[in-house]
This record gives structure tokens, C-alpha cells and sequence, in this order.
């Protein structure tokens, strides 16, 4: 009886420590890149198809990317950044550089990419230890070596900049954003 008591007791204890245990650092950046998905798509789908070619033109808004760039340019940038964490070659499916591939026409084209996007970002945050965080990897920039962390951190700051540019394209087209229907 004492025995059964005492290993009960360890159980107890054992499951009580694991309960306080920190989650790992994959599920933390994962969660911030499901928070800006949670937002960009949505806006995303909302835009009506015959204003993916709009953007601003007064004034400093001259030469600015449409919306379609803009969203195609924040799935790109999560490609580069997902690759370098993973240490993979950028997917063929990310096209060259910062902008997307040419391809993209149609407001199914953008959302689709996209949400690819964030897949293949899933999978990188998923990659992310307590014990590789700070190892350095190539970034997608051209700046050399830098440490993971800033690869795994770029794509929902950068997304979140973005996001608050077409934010204001979809409201100045009478489209509230999804996140401001709440």
C-alpha cells in the first residue's frame, strides 16, 4: 500500500511538473505566424478580385505595390525566410526574389500561394528548438550568417507590416477588414 501510495504520489507530482512546463519554443512561433494567418487570409478572400491591381496613386503613393504584389510579396518573403530556417533550397513554387512568381494574375492565384505560404511556414516554425534557436544560418537576404531567430521572427513582423498597408487598399475600396468585423 505505502508503495502504490508513493508511486501515485510521483505520478502526481511528475504530471503537476510537466503541466508547468514551458511549451516548446516551436509552438510559440508557430502560434504568432497562426495569428497574422488568421488576419492576412481573410483580408485576402475579402478583397474583391477586380481590385487586386489597385493601389494608391496620390501624392508618396505613386510608385507602391498593388494589393496582389503586396500579397504576393508577403508570401514570398515567408518562403525565403521558412527555407533558410529549414536550411532548404527556397521551393521552386516561391518564384525568385522578393515578389512571387510572375504567374500570379488572379485573386485564386494570390490567396492560393499565399496559403501555401504559410504551410511551408508552419513547417519551419514546427522546426524550431529551444536548442537551435540561436545557431546561425544563411539568411535569404544577403546578409550573410545570422541567428535563426531572426529568420523565424521576420515572417510574422514583416507580414504584420504589410498587412496594415492593405488594410488601408481594402478600406479605401469600402472593404472593412474581417479582423474589424469582430
Amino acid at each position: 500500500m505505502i508503495k502504490m501510495t508513493g508511486l501515485f504520489l510521483i505520478g502526481l507530482a511528475a504530471a503537476a511538473f510537466a503541466a508547468d512546463a514551458p511549451a516548446p519554443a516551436s509552438k510559440a512561433f508557430d502560434q504568432q505566424l497562426k495569428m497574422i494567418e488568421s488576419e492576412l487570409v481573410p483580408l485576402a478572400e475579402a478583397m474583391p478580385a477586380d481590385k487586386y491591381d489597385f493601389a494608391p496613386k496620390q501624392g508618396e503613393f505613386a510608385t507602391v505595390r498593388t494589393f496582389g504584389q503586396q500579397v504576393a510579396h508577403i508570401a514570398a518573403v515567408i518562403y525565403l525566410c521558412s527555407a533558410s530556417v529549414l536550411g532548404e533550397p527556397v521551393p521552386k513554387e516561391a518564384g525568385k526574389g522578393e515578389n512571387g512568381p510572375p504567374t500570379l494574375k488572379t485573386k485564386e492565384d494570390y490567396v492560393k500561394y499565399l496559403k501555401a505560404s504559410f504551410v511551408y511556414g508552419h513547417k519551419a516554425m514546427n522546426s524550431v528548438t529551444a536548442g537551435n534557436l540561436l545557431e546561425n544560418i544563411k539568411s535569404p537576404f544577403g546578409d550573410g550568417d545570422v541567428p535563426r531567430v531572426s529568420m523565424v521572427t521576420a515572417p510574422v513582423w514583416h507580414s504584420f507590416d504589410h498587412y496594415g498597408q492593405i488594410v488601408v487598399y481594402a478600406r479605401m475600396n469600402g472593404v472593412i477588414p474581417p479582423a474589424s468585423r469582430k
